[in-house]
């Protein structure tokens, strides 16, 4: 029996032939990260060890969470990430006015790559499979140990083949792909498990299609996804990633939980309804729903590809005046990009607010907090009770393009009813 693509890469790091689903192993580390919440938890576990960090050219602290600090206590959770690079001169610590959304900066800065091991104290540490590694979000308290030893330990997740297929449309982005498959198998179909996405459809997703996929992973309950690595990651690799890496493919023989197909020429613009990923509806497909807030950002939007979309929806519009639409580039040199390119001028210039890089809104931290009753369309990953503010508010998930075409007609929109 063979290997899927991240059995083979576990095997690897762990110094064996060969795992299977199940067995426990302890693997080298090529990459660990944590951010300004998770960090802080992690540095103390890290301190009762008593050891050197393993490697300061693979540790990566980024805060993103409540950056720029939002208050006093946030201020003080940075001051720890902060001194704690310093002391142990972490070559990867990103500064205000430096810094970028984790998952969207790490990938951009170089420091994950094919067939590399990555984990990290954050839950959506997944999306670095979209380079065809294996990464995935661990507790501080593994973190901490990580930053001492440069391993840790994994049960060898079972997978589940998604096989795609056909031509995209038009209007559909990597988020209708990803909440169309959460909305088949739920938020707890791949549990423990591997989503190992294939087929002849992959050649039409582009890396911002598949970083969204691969970083809401974690929302179907798996462990992990990851896609093969082709022309098109190659081509994002270059000149970003100047360290030694290991392409991986799966066996032919490989052993498969359960296969999932997803015809892209079938797909249709969705948004996931309150208050989970699971509950995905075709726009189009019920009433009127008015909104009070539009997020077009995140780990899993914040990219240049996402605010193109929403920006050539946005031109010649003016958002509709019941809504507040914020627009968070994913790092500085994406708002510098869509500056260049004058995207950012379309914003502003249809009513909307464009942020620094942050997570903000999108852990209900700030730069975006739902009063009592407000619904919001937001390009982030999760909608459950509470995540964006009150109790009593609601996320509606959905992509850029969808997004964007509510902010202007305060309604969830498909962007056919924009043009």
């Amino acid at each position: 029996m063979g290997m899927t693509m991240t059995q083979k890469i576990l095997a690897r790091h762990a110094g064996l032939d060969f795992v299977k689903a199940g067995d426990l192993i302890n693997c080298k580390l090529d990459m660990v990260l944590a951010n300004d919440i998770t960090a802080p938890p992690s540095i103390a576990e890290y301190k009762k060890i008593g050891r050197p960090v393993f490697d300061c050219t693979k540790v990566a602290l980024v805060p993103d969470h409540f950056i720029p600090n939002k208050d006093i206590k946030s201020a003080g959770l940075a001051k720890i990430v902060r001194d704690f690079a310093r002391e142990n001169n972490i070559q990867h610590y990103y500064e205000v006015g430096r810094v970028g959304i984790e998952h969207v900066l790490l990938p951009e800065q170089g420091l994950v790559a094919p067939g590399m091991v990555t984990i990290g104290a954050d839950s959506h540490t997944c999306t670095y499979g979209a380079l065809g590694g294996f990464s995935t979000g661990v507790g501080s308290t593994d973190l901490g140990v990580a930053m001492a030893t440069g391993e840790a330990w994994f049960k060898v997740p079972e997978a589940i083949k998604v096989n795609i297929t056909g031509k995209k449309p038009d209007d559909i982005t990597g988020k209708d792909v990803m909440l169309t498959l959460i909305g088949m198998i739920g938020v707890d179909g791949a549990l423990y498990q591997s989503l190992e996405f294939m087929g002849s459809g992959i050649a039409e997703l582009s890396m911002t299609d598949r970083f969204t996929i691969a970083n809401m992973a974690i929302e179907a309950g798996a462990k992990n996804g990851i896609f093969p690595v082709d022309d098109q990651t190659m081509q994002y690799i270059k000149n970003r990633v100047t360290k030694p890496y290991d392409i991986v493919t799966a066996d032919d023989d490989a052993s498969y939980r359960r296969v999932v197909s997803i015809n892209l020429e079938e797909l249709k613009p969705v948004v996931a309804f309150p208050h989970l990923p699971e509950n995905t509806k075709v726009v189009g497909t019920f009433g009127d729903i008015k909104i009070d807030q539009v997020v077009i950002g995140s780990c899993t939007n914040g990219r240049i590809e996402d605010l193109k979309i929403a920006a050539s929806i946005m031109q010649g519009h003016t958002i509709h005046p019941d809504v507040r639409c914020i627009i968070i580039p994913g790092s500085q040199k994406i708002y510098m990009e869509a500056m260049e390119k004058g995207y950012i001028k379309i914003f502003i210039e249809s009513g909307a607010a464009v942020s620094t890089p942050t997570c903000g809104p999108c852990l209900g931290g700030y730069m975006g907090i739902l009063a009592a009753g407000e619904k919001c369309v937001s390009t982030t990953n999760r909608n459950f009770r509470g995540r964006m503010g009150h109790v009593d508010s609601e996320v509606y998930l959905a992509g850029p393009q969808v997004a964007a075409a509510s902010a202007i007609l305060g309604k969830i929109a498909a962007p056919k009813e924009v043009y």
